[in-house]
Parts: C-alpha cells; sequence; structure tokens
C-alpha cells in the first residue's frame, strides 16, 4: 500500500513509519522540517515537506496514496486551540475527498466522545465529526489514553517541590499508553481494508496516580512520592507564569478536571482494549534516565 504519515518524526510518527515500512509498504512522511528529510529517507520512507495546514500542499501529497494516518500537530501559540484543531481536520478533509485515499486512521484521545468539557479534547470530537462527514472511506478513529511521556513534564517540579501536583492526583485512576503500542496499533488498522471498527482505544497499563508516583519515585530513588492533587487557580496561575498561552492553559486545566472526575474514561472504561506492550515499570526506566541526565 503507499501509505501517508503524518506526524513527521514525532513521539508517534517516527515508529510507526518505521514498522510500515518494515512491513512492506511505500510510506511517505510529510514533515515541515527540510532538515528532517535525510532522517526520514534513512527509515526507508519518502519525505514531503510542507505543512498540514497548507491544503493544496496535502492535495498534492495525497494524490495516489491508498491510506492516510492524520494526527493535528501541538501548536500551543494558537490563540483558540480548539478551532485550531477544526482547521486541520478541514484541511484533512479537503485534501482527502480529491484524493483517491479509501482508508484513513486519525489519531483522536480518549474523551473524544464527549462535546465539551475535555479541554483539547474537545478539538479531537470535532476533528472526529468533521472527518465523519466524509464519504466513500473507511475511517477508524484510534482514541489513545494519557501519553507516558506526558509524565516528563513533572520533573523539575519534583527535584524542586518533591511530589507531583496538578488538578488531578490521589486515587484518580490514569490510564496510560506508550507511542510505540500506539503505532503498532495504528499500523495494524491502517492495512485493514473494510474495517467495521469506527474506534478503536489505545492504552499500554491503567493505574491510580497514587501508583504512578510510587513507582515512578522508586525508579529515581525518591521513596513514597506523592501524587497531590492541586487547586485549579493554583495550577493556572502557574502554567501562565510559565509562559503559556490564557487559552492553552485554560484547556489544560479543564482537561485535568475531566480526568479527575473520571469523564475521560467513561467510554474507554466500556470498552477497554488489551494492554500494550511497554507497562509503567518498562516506561519507568526511561524516566529515570531521562531525571538523572
Amino acid at each position: 500500500m503507499k501509505i501517508i504519515v503524518t506526524g513527521s518524526l514525532g513521539h508517534t510518527g517516527k515508529p510507526l513509519a518505521n514498522e510500515l515500512v518494515n512491513r512492506g509498504h511505500l510510506v511517505t512522511v510529510i514533515s515541515s522540517r527540510p532538515e528532517n528529510r535525510k532522517s526520514i529517507e534513512a527509515l526507508g520512507a519518502s519525505p514531503a515537506i510542507g505543512s498540514v495546514e497548507d491544503i493544496s500542499f496535502l492535495k498534492g501529497v495525497f494524490s495516489g496514496a491508498d491510506a492516510v494516518f492524520c494526527m493535528t500537530p501541538p501548536k500551543f501559540s494558537e490563540p483558540d486551540q480548539i478551532r485550531y484543531y477544526e482547521r486541520i481536520a478541514n484541511c484533512y478533509a479537503g485534501a482527502i475527498s480529491h484524493s483517491p485515499i479509501k482508508r484513513v486512521v486519525y489519531l483522536s484521545s480518549y474523551g473524544a466522545h464527549l462535546e465539551s468539557g475535555t479541554g483539547f479534547i474537545t478539538g479531537s470530537h470535532k476533528a472526529e465529526k468533521i472527518l465523519n462527514n466524509l464519504a466513500n472511506i473507511d475511517l477508524t478513529h484510534i482514541r489513545p489514553t494519557y501519553f507516558y511521556y506526558n509524565l516528563l513534564g513533572f520533573i523539575q517540579m519534583i527535584k524542586s517541590a518533591g511530589f507531583i501536583g496538578t488538578v488531578y492526583g490521589g486515587e484518580d485512576r490514569l490510564a496510560m499508553v506508550s507511542p510505540s503500542d500506539i503505532a503498532f496499533a495504528v499500523a495494524e488498522e491502517i492495512t485493514q481494508v473494510n474495517n467495521t471498527a469506527k474506534v478503536r482505544y489505545v492504552t499500554s497499563d491503567d493505574r491510580t496516580c497514587n501508583e504512578v508516583a510510587l513507582v515512578l519515585g522508586r525508579s529515581i530513588g525518591i521513596t513514597g512520592l506523592e501524587w497531590r492533587i492541586l487547586p485549579g487557580k493554583k495550577v493556572m496561575q502557574s502554567l501562565l507564569a510559565n509562559g503559556l498561552s490564557e487559552n492553552a492553559a485554560m484547556n489544560l486545566v479543564e482537561l485535568g478536571s475531566a480526568t479527575h472526575q473520571g469523564l475521560l474514561r467513561e467510554d474507554f472504561d466500556r470498552n477497554k482494549p488489551e494492554f500494550g506492550k511497554v507497562s509503567l515499570e518498562d516506561f519507568a526506566q526511561e524516566f529515570s534516565a531521562v531525571y538523572n541526565q
């Protein structure tokens, strides 16, 4: 198959491209950075340098392809995060509708079944609806859980404050996922024709936040590391102080609150998948290595 991969050489895009190339498919990787050209070619894929916000560029790349993996690149500088998700989804939809592509896999998120109240994930919900309107394609939404690598963002807090603190925590449950497990699931889905599954959840492990903190703490030599629940106002102030835009900060706090309330998990808990290959203990080794750099 001729497959287009968006997401450049990111956490999911790179292992996905590698997996698809190893399976014998002709892969084109879209990247906005010309300096990634050689690295993409080293994977055995073809680079397409341009922006997913440029529909003319996408139409050219999509011509002649059989399938595409679509994702929304994070862009915290956008003044309205939800409209950004919609804009990217409309670019994908417009390009797909003018191409021979019949198989589409979109990287969404758990919690995307909800219309509002989930921060950035509201954008995934709206993007799913936009792509659902496409005719004559076989579409699957991949809904991963909380990305393991987001835990790396707490390293500085642990070093300075001695604990993890967010608007969720304690005994709140956190389903987590490795990008490599997502890549395997996407590769499996995108190469299936006439697939009836419209939504697929992907997760690697599922623990309480307290359990996550204990595992990470053991990996870095901190016994009894805590994951505390902090007031939303305090978290908002911290995010703004660290240079995040007000819109992005508001979306992050709302997302965290939805995690605390269990809203993100509602549909996931009704449709739990099998765990992937990467456990929390496996990720803790990576966490420890980064912590001790």
